[in-house]
């Protein structure tokens, strides 16, 4: 049995993030009665060894000391809120929604299948819609936090999202920081694979990566559609185009699903065959580390 800490510790830290966008925001967030009321129904679940600190509109949950899960609280998952939602996002998820932070892969393996019935199928994290919760291993880093973060507030606010636009913003801020007061992209070690299928010239045209199915998406054993996903978006990002295709998207979805018309329209290209060809070439001159 994994030895206890001290007395679980409820910090109440109110996240930083905006309020410009309140008269948006929809009349069910939860209230600060509401937050309380679930943080005193994880205490009845969770045994002493967890710190619980509100970090709206997450509550997180750690198993390691509690100043450690504090820093993970205010230190990332309230900068990746604040910092994403000054780019894309008006709302909040309308549920309150827990951030497992587990100390090591036993600790993940073994309170995933404890409390969602399941040994994860991934060392790092997910989000599970269906347990309004992200569980992660924080043992591997935050950048699968990061990652897994994006997703609800894809979910709140961009209910249509195609995987590839949800994938390709999650995992472009899996290896992320900040520049100038805003959150960016760094390259990562999906790059390598990406440069091996270019060459190898698997890749997918762009109207056919964005007229992908969810399922067609992920079907994917070598992760090529995550990397060209992401690094799609890495390429308008440092070019200074990237949050004006995700809002132009998002304000046109109804007449383009796919997102490939406004992709034209932020490029202000007619070739896409010639533009994949100059994205190639960007790519393949990219280096990680």
């Amino acid at each position: 049995m994994a030895p206890r800490f001290a007395a679980c510790v409820i910090a109440i830290v109110l996240s930083a993030c905006s309020a410009s966008h309140a008269q948006t925001a929809p009349t069910s967030q939860p209230t600060a009665d509401d937050f309380a009321r679930h943080v005193q129904a994880l205490r009845d679940r969770v045994s002493d060894e967890f710190t619980i600190v509100i970090q709206t509109p997450f509550v997180v949950i750690g198993d390691q000391s509690p100043a450690d899960v504090r820093r993970w609280a205010s230190g990332t998952v309230g900068w990746a809120v604040a910092k994403l939602k000054a780019e894309y996002f008006d709302r909040d998820p309308d549920e309150i929604l827990d951030v497992w932070l587990f100390k090591d892969r036993e600790s993940y393996e073994r309170n995933a299948k404890r409390l969602f019935g399941s040994v994860p199928s991934t060392p790092y994290g997910y989000y599970s819609p269906a347990a309004k919760a992200l569980v992660m291993n924080i043992s591997t880093g935050g950048g699968t936090l990061v990652h897994e973060i994006v997703h609800p507030f894809v979910r709140a606010n961009f209910p249509e999202c195609p995987a590839w636009l949800n994938e390709g913003l999650g995992s472009l801020y899996e290896q992320s920081a900040e520049r100038n007061g805003r959150i960016v992209g760094l390259t990562n070690w999906r790059l390598a694979g990406l440069q091996r299928a270019i060459r190898a010239k698997r890749l997918l045209t762009f109207r056919d990566l964005t007229k992908t199915s969810d399922d067609e998406f992920y079907d994917d054993d070598r992760g090529e559609h995550y990397a060209q996903a992401r690094y799609l978006c890495y390429y308008l990002q440092q070019k200074g185009l990237l949050k004006d295709y995700v809002r132009t998207f998002m304000a046109n979805r109804k007449e383009d699903p796919t997102g490939y018309e406004a992709l034209k329209k932020t490029l202000a290209e007619e070739d896409m065959t010639a533009f994949q060809t100059r994205w190639e070439k960007f790519v393949l001159g990219l280096t990680f580390p």
